[in-house]
Formats: C-alpha cells, structure tokens, sequence
C-alpha cells in the first residue's frame, strides 16, 4: 500500500466518525507509524474560562494515537489506556495532534502525541498524551 492510500483510507475512516465529524475533525497526514489530526476551535469546544475544552484535547490525542497504532497494525484497532497531561490552557484558531509509534508487535503499539494550540502559523504545546493500540479481534462479541 501506497503513502497516499494509507491517507486516503484514514481520511474514510475519519469521516465514518459521526463524533469526529461533528467537532470537524481533519486527518492532516498519515503513514507508517505517524498520524496529525486537526480539530478546528469553535466556541462550541470551550469551557466556561474560554479555553478549549480537555475533553476535546482529549479527543485529538485519543484519536491520533488510535491513527498512529492503526498505521503499523493494521485496520481493526481500539485504544486500551491512555494518559494525557494538560500542560496549559489551550486557545487559538485550531488543536493539532500529532502522534507517533514509539514500539510495536503484531497486536498492540504504544504511541506518543503532542497536542499543540495553533494560531496563524504559531504552535503552543498544551497537552502530551502516551498509549496504547490495540489490535481488535474480528471475533470479538459483546459482553
């Protein structure tokens, strides 16, 4: 599979998201073992102190670490745990995650994501984010 196919399949799956669609969510970039999603800042996305909501930092960093994983292990993942450190407020025109692999096997990937507030073409790191993708089993049932 091509660079661009990976893009191209992500940016699908991105938008089979109805939660990522609702916040505008955009897949920027993605290949092996890399992922950057862009979450646009509305005042729909904002706490009561104007910043942007953690849960919506959150978001990005879940997302992008899923996207990462997904990328060296294939299409079927779900996030097992995650830890998100909020470092400052965040504000500006948009969120961009960034993650990447740290290691993999054959089932699950730890990944890394910096969570920057962009504004123009100036970044403030606001959150950083480590966790774990795994791969999901097609026999999986509810429990």
């Amino acid at each position: 599979m091509m660079k661009n196919d990976l893009h191209e399949i992500g940016k699908r799956v991105l938008a089979s998201q109805p939660f990522s669609v609702l916040l505008g969510a955009e897949l920027l970039s993605l290949a092996a073992g890399l992922a950057v999603i862009r979450v646009p800042v509305t005042p729909d996305v904002r706490q009561q102190h104007g910043h942007v909501h953690g849960g919506v930092l959150s978001y990005a960093a879940d997302n992008a670490l899923a996207f990462a994983g997904g990328s060296v292990l294939g299409p079927g993942v779900v996030t097992s745990e995650f830890k998100i450190n909020y470092l400052r407020p965040a504000a500006g025109d948009s969120l961009v995650a960034r993650a990447g692999v740290v290691h993999h096997g054959r089932r699950q990937a730890v990944c890394r994501c910096d969570i920057f507030a962009a504004s123009g073409r100036s970044e403030t790191l606001c959150a950083t984010a480590q966790g774990t993708i795994r791969k999901v089993s097609s026999s999986v049932s509810p429990d």
